[in-house]
C-alpha cells in the first residue's frame, strides 16, 4: 500500500514515515508539512492512503478534502483530538484516528483500510 503522510509536526511525521516504512506491504510515497502540499502530492504521488494532520497550516483540511477525494479517491486517515470528528466524515474522511494512537493500532486501521479497498481476486500485501 502507497502511503502519504502530512502533518506539521515533524517529529510525529517522522517518526511515522520510520515505523510505517519498517513494515511490509507499506510503502511511503511522500510526506507534507502543509494542506496546500497535500492535493498535489495526491495528484503527483498517487497514493493509495493519507495520513493526515486536522491541523495542518494553510488552507483549512475540510475545504481541501473534497478536492483530495475527487483528485485520486485515495483512502483518508485523520489524526484528530478534537470533536471536529463529524465533519472531518462529512468532508470525505474514511476513518478519524486520535493523536496519540499507538503505532500498532494506526497500522491495523491502514490495513483494514487497504483489505476494503481491494478489487475481488487482489491480495492483500
Amino acid at each position: 500500500m502507497r502511503v502519504l503522510i502530512a502533518t506539521a509536526q515533524p517529529n510525529l511525521r517522522l517518526s511515522l514515515e520510520i515505523y510505517l516504512s519498517e513494515q511490509p506491504g507499506v510503502d511511503i510515497i511522500g510526506s507534507a508539512s502543509a494542506s496546500g502540499s497535500v492535493v498535489a502530492l495526491i495528484q503527483t504521488a498517487r497514493p493509495d492512503i493519507v495520513i493526515t494532520d486536522w491541523e495542518l497550516p494553510g488552507p483549512p483540511l475540510p475545504s481541501l478534502l473534497k478536492s483530495m477525494v475527487e483528485t485520486q479517491k485515495p483512502k483518508i486517515i485523520i489524526l484528530n483530538n478534537d470533536e471536529d470528528q463529524h465533519l472531518a466524515r462529512e468532508k470525505g474522511a474514511d476513518v478519524i484516528v486520535p493523536k496519540g494512537t499507538p503505532p500498532d493500532l494506526l497500522l491495523k486501521t491502514l490495513r483494514q483500510l487497504c483489505q476494503e479497498s481491494m478489487k475481488p481476486g487482489e491480495e492483500q500485501p
